[in-house]
């Protein structure tokens, strides 16, 4: 199953996120089919920039957002 999820960057105690699609198999921090967006917790307020057409594209042909990318979606919007 291919899902949209956060890939995690950045050096302990500041994470910085990937908002990518993967297979459902891969490791969280592993191989990944199409990077399209980004999410900076740490920034005041949280910095989310997300390619909604991609989204959306990824979505319609099957993809499952997890629950916290559901949560950004919403955001960016």
């Amino acid at each position: 199953m291919v899902k949209i999820r956060l890939r995690r960057l950045g050096a302990k105690k500041t994470p910085f996120y990937r908002v990518v699609v993967a297979d459902s198999h891969f490791p969280r921090d592993g191989r990944f089919i199409e990077e399209i967006g980004t999410y900076n917790p740490l920034t005041n307020p949280a910095e989310v920039k997300i390619d909604l057409e991609r989204a959306n594209y990824w979505i319609k042909n099957g993809a499952q957002p997890t629950d916290t990318v559901k949560a950004l979606l919403k955001k960016a919007q």
